[in-house]
C-alpha cells in the first residue's frame, strides 16, 4: 500500500507488500491460536462442572443411604417394643378373663402403668427417629449447598481465567506500527489495525509530530 503523502520507489513497495503478507499470516495464526485457547477453556469448564456435579450426587446418595439405614433401625426397634407391649397387654387380658374379678382388677391395675410406660417409650422412640431424620435432612441440604457453592466458585474461576486470557490476547491485538525505510533512506511507519492488516504508511516526521500532540493518561491526570 502506498500513502499519498510519501513518495516511494518500487523496492519500497515490494518490501511493504512482503510485510503486509507476513502480517496477514501472523494475524491468521494469532486468531487460530485464540480460537484454540477459547475451546480449551470451554472444555476445562465443562470437565470441572461435571466432576463437581458427580461428587455432589455421590455425597447426597451416601447421606441418603445413612439416613434410611438409621430410620429403618429405629423403626425396627419401635416395632419390636410395640410387639412386646401388645403381647403383655394380651397376657394381661387373658389373665383377667381367667382369674376371678378381684384378681382381674388387680392385674388390670398392674397392667396400666406398663401400658403407659410402653406408650411413652414408643412416643419417645418415634420423636428420636424424627429428630435424627430431620438432622440428617439438614445435613444433606447443607452438603448439597456446599457442593453447589464449590461448583459455582470453580466455574467462576474457570470463566475468570478464560476472560484474562482473552483480555491478554485482545491487548496484544491492538494496532501497532512497523518501522521501514524508503528507497531514499527515510524512516517510515507501517500502521496496522487490530487484525494485523496494514492500513497506512506514515513518515517518521509526520508520525512523531502526531505523537507529540497526543497526551498520555498520566499527563492528563496531572492536570
Amino acid at each position: 500500500m502506498q500513502n499519498e503523502h510519501t513518495p516511494m520507489g518500487e523496492g519500497a513497495a515490494n518490501a511493504v507488500d512482503a510485510v503486509v503478507e507476513k502480517a496477514q499470516e501472523l494475524g491468521s495464526a494469532v486468531a487460530e491460536k485464540a480460537t484454540q485457547v477459547g475451546q480449551a477453556a470451554a472444555e476445562k469448564a465443562a470437565t470441572v462442572a461435571t466432576n463437581v456435579k458427580d461428587a455432589a450426587v455421590q455425597r447426597a446418595v451416601q447421606v441418603k443411604d445413612a439416613v434410611v439405614k438409621q430410620a429403618t433401625a429405629a423403626g425396627q426397634a419401635v416395632a419390636k417394643r410395640a410387639a412386646a407391649v401388645k403381647k403383655a397387654v394380651k397376657k394381661a387380658v387373658a389373665a383377667k378373663k381367667a382369674a376371678p374379678k378381684p384378681a382381674a382388677k388387680k392385674a388390670a391395675k398392674k397392667a396400666k402403668p406398663a401400658k403407659k410406660a410402653a406408650k411413652k417409650a414408643v412416643k419417645k422412640a418415634a420423636k428420636k427417629v424424627a429428630r435424627k431424620a430431620k438432622t440428617a435432612k439438614k445435613a444433606v441440604k447443607k452438603a448439597a449447598k456446599k457442593v453447589v457453592r464449590k461448583a459455582k466458585t470453580a466455574k467462576k474461576a474457570v470463566k475468570k481465567g478464560a476472560k484474562k486470557k482473552t483480555a491478554k490476547k485482545a491487548a496484544r491485538k491492538k494496532g501497532r506500527r512497523t518501522t521501514l525505510r524508503s528507497s531514499s533512506g527515510k524512516k517510515l511507519y507501517a500502521v496496522r489495525d487490530a487484525k494485523g492488516h496494514f492500513k497506512d504508511i506514515q513518515t517518521y516526521k509526520r508520525a512523531h509530530s502526531m505523537d507529540m500532540r497526543r497526551k498520555s493518561k498520566a499527563e492528563k491526570s496531572k492536570k
